[in-house]
């Protein structure tokens, strides 16, 4: 702001001149003599404080200042300049208001387009607001001119001679200084006008200034500016030294380096500590405490070097200190004490988990081999089973039997390669992979590390996530992983990683190949009892704010639970039916009037409680047509029945397939009709009209894709039932891929497929004769409850299979 000093006498008024001519409107005005009035408009300044004699520039953009001022020109152009107490506030009201101002007149006013006016004022007195006429539309108050109070004498002018002086020398040490001051100084001699002048034109606080303002003895005012005059002289001696010696080593159009190097010098005279020096020490006992491998010393030493011939200003000492910040902060040496008591840890498998034997027994194998050998770089654990059996869970017991650390990434989803590796410093946010952060997190080396949903992991344009965990997930590698934002190597060798996944299938072959699996199989409805009872129950009453005694499920209620509500390989659903059924009975516990407020919940009582059963066994109604079987299918959240059917019609000997089935499918149904054509004699078949008819093979659920070569037997024993007129076994389900030549070939998922026939009502399964040893993972209960038949040929199949006409 350019401040200009007049050496006018305040008892003058101006008579307007309009000025069209520069295509704005502009008012300026001639000098006439006129007293001081005793009521002005008053203007709240939120920045400046108006002394008398000074000249400024101001801008007003309020609605309320505008109508203020305009009514001021058109008018006497006298007006009160007060300085607000709070700086934001848009129309200050009389308690926002100072109580001495300045009184001015309206030197020359500017309209512009942005609906803002620029004015330029001249002060005229010192006055006090003793109180106010009115405040709509703006405020007009009551004035008291002050005249300065002072007498001459030697100290007042060796006072005013001191600090024209200093003045002076301020003026010469800071060449920003207007040359007007200087010349409206050397031409200024009473003293209360050289305060005002030099209060002005000083780089003093807004307080500060209108104590000045405020202080109307001259010789109060010249003692209260002194020590003000000796600390700005102070400060332009400074700034001219620090200016000097920086200029020499900084570049021209560094001005942001040059602005922080002045505060550093200014710091240093006064005696205080650099920030940045504090900082760059502090890192550097970072790195020498947190015991950095050697590589990643030398390279955070060298960022450390960097970052202390940094300004702070700049945008790449962020960036330097983050970095640095990820280096130190990473646990290069902290590891957890491992708890190697086997016994407890099968107490802890066991407390948290039912069922899973096979699963339990390698897990305590692992855990002794890690006994027994410390450093172990064993194999990747890879949990694959259908959804809610307890694949994410069972990691966290194993760390909670370890005594270890437990961090789990999700990589469902998961497309860039990125998220895995991080991203280089070159990119904008650029921040270490999901690996390093979960290090980072858990401020251990060897935590146990979940890699929930392997199979979901996807690929794009931005990389393969998978490609990248090859490196994580290889024993042999995995000791010097560089993350590309750090651009060390970092050791994961002690770091426990466990994957889980649905099914195999996706999983890119070269890492599945570094992966061990763990198949957990689906629960039987005994597990899902059990668990119910163990688990789930107890869990839902404690988060529904009951009591164990204030609501009990009998077994009978939560078998038909299972049965009648659920369908399903784990436990989710489950869970899901028994918070619905505790939530009804909590509202029946609270809303009854029985004194101890008990509640047990009956199996007959459910259909009250969650409405009609939401599945009925599917082989509930035996199968009284011909050309109907019964198969068994592996989906990747356990296993299923399958209905195939099949049909003829009038036509040209085609054979239609329909239900969304893949190629394998189709194959599987044309090898099955090739065979019973070939060998139709021998099966009491008749083929001599086949190509009057078309036959049309159907798998309902049509919505849903289904493909794989284990239908093949039950599509040969529906085409069979359908061209024998021979109606197919109502509780007999079946399995296997079927040849040219006849024979039954083994397939995956037995032990899925006839969980899945039990929950569905099956007593008999024909299997396969190769699949005689995948009978033994069975469930004995199943195994004992369900009969079995293992084929080796087609023949075999239909004879079992077909019910004698």
């Amino acid at each position: 702001m350019s401040l200009e000093w007049s050496m006018s006498s305040p008892e003058t008024e101006f008579i307007s001149i309009n000025d069209t001519s520069s295509g704005s409107d502009t008012t300026t005005f001639r000098r006439v003599t006129k007293p001081p009035p005793d009521k002005l408009p008053v203007l709240g300044l939120s920045d400046i404080v108006v002394f008398p004699k000074m000249v400024a520039p101001l801008l007003v953009e309020s609605a309320q200042s505008i109508r203020l001022i305009d009514d001021v020109v058109q008018g006497e152009r006298l007006i009160g300049l007060v300085l607000q107490r709070q700086a934001e506030v848009e129309n200050p009201e009389p308690k926002d208001l100072h109580e001495f101002g300045c009184g001015a007149r309206v030197l020359k006013m500017l309209k512009f387009p942005d609906n803002t006016v620029r004015i330029l004022i001249e002060g005229l007195w010192r006055v006090r607001i003793t109180g106010y006429e009115s405040t709509s539309p703006y405020l007009v108050g009551r004035v008291e001119v002050l005249k300065d109070a002072s007498e001459e004498s030697p100290e007042i002018i060796a006072l005013a001679r001191h600090l024209k002086t200093q003045f002076e020398e301020i003026i010469k040490l800071a060449p920003a200084m207007p040359e007007e001051a200087k010349v409206a100084v050397l031409n200024t001699e009473a003293a209360g006008q050289l305060c005002d002048l030099i209060a002005a034109n000083l780089n003093l606080k807004l307080e500060e200034r209108q104590t000045i303002l405020e202080t109307f003895d001259v010789k109060q005012r010249m003692e209260f500016l002194r020590p003000l005059m000796d600390r700005e002289l102070e400060l332009a001696r400074l700034g001219s030294k620090i200016q000097h010696e920086v200029t020499n080593t900084m570049a021209k159009n560094q001005r942001d380096f040059f602005l922080r190097e002045q505060i550093r010098a200014i710091q240093r005279e006064l005696g205080e500590t650099d920030p940045t020096a504090v900082e760059v020490a502090a890192l550097r006992e970072q790195i020498e405490r947190n015991g950095l491998s050697d590589e990643a010393k030398a390279v955070a030493l060298k960022e450390v070097e960097r970052l202390s011939q940094m300004s702070p200003a700049m945008a790449e000492y962020a960036l330097t200190r983050n970095y640095i910040d990820w280096l130190v902060s990473l646990p290069w040496t902290q590891l957890s004490e491992d708890k190697f008591d086997l016994h407890q840890a099968e107490r802890i498998l066991n407390e948290q988990h039912y069922g899973l034997e096979k699963v339990k027994e390698r897990l305590l194998e692992f855990l002794t081999v890690l006994k027994l050998k410390r450093n172990l770089k064993g194999p990747i654990l890879c949990l694959v089973g259908p959804p809610g059996v307890g694949k994410t869970s069972l990691g966290k017991s194993v760390a909670d039997a370890l005594g270890r650390k437990f961090a789990r990434i999700s990589l469902g989803g998961l497309r860039d390669e990125a998220e895995i590796r991080g991203h280089r410093r070159t990119y904008v946010g650029a921040m270490p992979g999901r690996i390093i952060q979960s290090i980072r997190r858990v401020e251990t080396r060897n935590p146990v590390i979940m890699l929930d949903e392997l199979d979901k992991v996807g690929s794009d344009f931005r990389g393969d996530p998978a490609s990248a965990l090859l490196e994580v997930l290889d024993p042999q590698q995995n000791s010097s992983f560089i993350d590309l934002y750090l651009d060390v190597p970092f050791d994961l060798s002690q770091v426990l990683f466990f994957t889980t996944a649905n099914w195999l299938d996706p999983i890119h072959p070269a890492l599945r190949d570094r992966l061990e699996v763990l198949q957990l199989p689906s629960y039987t409805a005994v597990e899902k009892l059990q668990i119910a009872k163990r688990f789930l129950v107890p869990r839902q009453i404690e988060e529904h704010g009951l009591t164990k005694h204030a609501v009990k499920y009998p077994d009978a209620t939560l078998k038909k639970l299972i049965q009648d509500y659920t369908r399903e390989a784990g436990v989710r659903q489950l869970e899901r039916e028994i918070a619905a059924l505790t939530r009804k009975a909590a509202r029946k516990i609270v809303t009854r009037l029985t004194p101890n407020g008990a509640l047990t919940v009956k199996a007959e009582e459910l259909k009250s409680f969650l409405g009609p059963a939401k599945f009925v066994s599917e082989t509930a109604e035996k199968i009284t047509e011909s050309g109907i079987a019964v198969g068994l299918a592996w989906t990747p959240v356990g296993g299923d029945i399958l209905f195939i059917e099949a049909t003829r019609m009038t036509g040209k000997g085609g054979l239609i397939l329909t239900g969304s089935l893949g190629d394998v499918m189709k194959e599987s149904a044309q090898a099955a009709l090739s065979y019973l054509r070939s060998q139709g004699s021998g099966l009491q078949i008749e083929f001599k009209d086949h190509d009057k008819f078309d036959i049309h093979v159907h798998v309902p659920a049509g919505a849903t894709p289904k493909d794989g070569p284990s239908a093949g037997s039950t599509i040969v024993v529906a085409l069979a039932s359908l061209l024998t007129q021979r109606k197919v076994r109502s509780d007999v389900a079946m399995t296997g891929e079927i040849s040219l030549r006849g024979r039954v070939l083994p397939v995956g998922g037995i032990k899925e497929k006839v969980l899945a026939a039990a929950r569905s009502g099956i007593k008999q399964v024909i299997l396969p004769e190769l699949n005689r040893n995948d009978w033994e993972d069975v469930p004995k209960e199943i195994r004992d409850r369900m009969k079995v038949h293992f084929v080796r040929h087609i023949s075999e199949l239909i004879a079992l299979a077909l019910r004698p006409k």
